[in-house]
């Protein structure tokens, strides 16, 4: 029920970011309704199978045994952190370990008071209430959960004009778990509210090899531990897209290898989709080309470098930016975007004569 349930609102994620997302290639392309379902089979559903983020962990699981002995509902959570890390993976284990039902929405489906009252209304004693991409709640809306996150209490207003009156009704305790990639956009109010607030970080190599074997193993592909670490380390830190290559090089292996993925295997399916050496994607490439031979390697606009693209800015600041400057090959600057030494490099590009200091990392 939770895949299914967890599918859907996936697909309506990725209609709600329209263009952006349809225009999209690569890895961090929309995926089409089996994937997703495919995704969500192999999401671990007890906190023993979750690889990886083991200080998170451990102070997750005091909270849920000592919740547990006392027979109370966990503290609300709202976790924060980059797209495909687990967020929502841990909210359906924190259901589980306690026992409860999941009901899942985003901060954008919930447009009106109404909409929020209509999904609190509707949980039970013990169930996880998650609601994904908190900081795009409104604020309406979420003054009305200020009182439901502290006293299970829901204010709702009847009626207009001078004969509106205010109902107060109250809810079963239940657990909230918000999740967000812009903790910064949460408000104090709503942020104080929770009882704990944990980021999930990006995965070392080693750890997304063990997720690449335990994905392997459900998907029924045979991966050796060569082909797993060359997945992993393309997997730019992130489960989804570990377990998304794992699945092109399965494809890679059904139709031009002999079913298996070893080290030579994994390289050539990855190069096929156009997965280079440290994990750059089409996108990833184009940025950086443009930036060097556009703009004499910068600095330029973010705007600018969207319409070299053609990607909105959004995507490129969001979703390949980050996994850029962290491997060292652009830089944001007040004037704008640049790129490094290193990318000239990687790009087969010769630097300048006469670098800018911002060139060297």
């Amino acid at each position: 029920m939770l895949s299914n349930a967890w599918a859907n609102h996936e697909a309506h994620q990725w209609a709600d970011q329209g263009q952006a997302v349809v225009r999209e290639e690569g890895l961090l392309a929309a995926t089409s309704m089996e994937e997703d379902q495919t995704e969500a089979s192999l999401r671990p559903r007890r906190m023993q199978d979750f690889v990886g983020q083991e200080p998170l962990k451990d102070r997750f699981q005091i909270m849920i045994d000592a919740a547990r002995s006392r027979g109370e509902t966990l503290d609300h959570i709202l976790l924060s952190g980059p797209p495909g890390l687990g967020k929502t993976t841990m909210a359906v284990i924190l259901a589980n370990e306690m026992e409860g039902q999941l009901r899942l929405t985003s901060g954008p489906a919930l447009e009106r008071p109404g909409d929020l009252a209509g999904e609190l209304t509707n949980l039970a004693e013990g169930d996880v209430f998650f609601i994904d991409e908190m900081h795009r709640l409104p604020r309406q809306v979420e003054e009305v959960l200020y009182s439901a996150m502290e006293d299970f209490k829901l204010d709702i207003m009847v009626g207009k004009g001078p004969s509106a009156r205010s109902i107060r009704l109250d809810l079963p305790p239940f657990m909230l778990v918000g999740a967000t990639t812009r903790l910064g956009k949460i408000s104090s109010p709503l942020r104080d509210r929770f009882g704990e607030v944990g980021r999930l970080d990006y995965y070392p190599p080693e750890d997304l090899a063990q997720i690449v074997g335990r994905s392997a193993t459900i998907l029924g592909v045979t991966v050796d531990t060569a082909g797993a670490a060359i997945i992993a380390s393309r997997s730019r830190g992130t489960p989804r897209i570990a377990n998304r290559l794992l699945r092109r090089v399965r494809d890679y292996s059904t139709v031009r290898a002999d079913g298996k993925v070893d080290a030579e295997t994994a390289h050539a399916g990855l190069a096929a989709f156009e997965v280079d050496d440290v994990g750059l994607d089409k996108v990833d490439r184009a940025i950086l080309a443009a930036v060097i031979d556009k703009f004499g390697g910068g600095p330029v606009g973010l705007s600018t470098v969207a319409i070299a693209v053609g990607e909105e800015p959004e995507t490129i600041e969001d979703a390949h930016e980050p996994f850029l400057i962290q491997k060292g090959l652009l830089q944001r600057t007040p004037r704008g975007r640049i790129v490094t030494r290193a990318a000239y490099v990687h790009m087969q590009r010769i630097p300048p004569s006469d670098p800018q200091g911002s060139l060297d990392i």
